[in-house]
């Protein structure tokens, strides 16, 4: 079986199911909304080189629940999965269990 592996500054998310809205027996489909997809992040490169500054280390780790942009992520289907992939600095928001 293979495995994603990201690289550089990469992060690769499994988009989350987010439940459709359903008013009384009608199925109220969310297709053509633009919203921020959440995900969580099953795969994260080490980090990269900057000019003048040096090395710096992903600060994302696997297992974070985040917020992805509605445009800027790839989408990547691998073995019959989807999944979004993109640099780091591109994710909103990372959401941190209460």
């Amino acid at each position: 079986m293979s495995k994603l592996e990201a690289l550089f500054d990469a992060v690769i998310v499994k988009p989350l199911e987010i439940d459709e809205k359903m008013y009384g027996s009608i199925f109220i489909p969310d297709a053509g909304k633009d919203r921020n997809e959440q995900g969580e992040v099953v795969a994260v490169g080490p980090g990269r080189h900057v000019a003048g500054v040096g090395y710096i280390e992903t600060e994302i780790k696997i297992g974070d629940i985040v917020v992805l942009p509605t445009m800027g992520f790839a989408k990547l289907q691998f073995e019959g999965e989807e999944y979004f992939i993109g640099q780091e600095n591109q994710i909103l928001a990372r959401i941190k269990p209460e």
